[in-house]
């Protein structure tokens, strides 16, 4: 392929294409080059567009559901406590509550995303998880602001209980947070 359909040329006024101030630009349409998910500006760019919202959602849900499955002894069964009180307190809270702390979530992931990109890639949930007590703790703010505001005084019982062991638990799912958020974000 020849290097003008490669590339076109732009000059520094945006106007005469044939001035010696034109400079190529390349095309990655024309040269065939796929553009993909990794270009997206932010994490949020990426997770709330409102196509993939939903979804990522949705995706949240199952994995805190699956989480809290796999996690056995007595910690666990105070964890899945906690979560039956949570998920049964009102219908659609805990599905809405998600809904709200996803853009939170993502805007705290935001500078591991930068930094993990930066870094050359890989697996994001390996990235995650080499930093796990910062990520977990960051991650946690989140939902301790919520609990310090919330007027559902079951909600917080239940968090209050089980806040001790948080860390830990997300501390674990790192891997699968972060394999989740590649699946949208590249």
């Amino acid at each position: 392929m020849r290097w003008d359909r490669l590339v076109g040329l732009a000059s520094d006024n945006g106007a005469d294409h044939g001035s010696r101030n034109a400079h190529p630009v390349i095309c990655p349409h024309v040269a065939g080059i796929k553009e993909t998910n990794s270009f997206m500006a932010t994490l949020s760019d990426a997770l709330l567009h409102p196509e993939v919202f939903p979804h990522v959602v949705a995706d949240c849900q199952a994995l805190v559901d699956n989480e809290v499955a796999s996690k056995g002894g007595l910690s666990g069964t105070a964890l899945k406590v906690a979560y039956k009180a949570v998920t049964a307190f009102a219908p659609g809270y805990y599905e809405n509550a998600v809904k709200n702390m996803v853009p939170e979530l993502t805007d705290k992931l935001e500078p591991y995303w930068i930094n993990f990109q930066a870094s050359g890639g890989g697996h994001f949930g390996d990235y995650l998880a080499g930093r796990g007590e910062q990520v977990a703790e960051s991650l946690l703010s989140v939902t301790d602001q919520m609990a310090s505001t919330s007027n559902r005084a079951t909600v917080v019982k239940a968090y209050n209980a089980v806040r001790g062991g948080a860390a830990k638990n997300i501390e674990a799912a790192l891997p699968n947070v972060g394999a989740m958020i590649q699946k949208y974000a590249g």
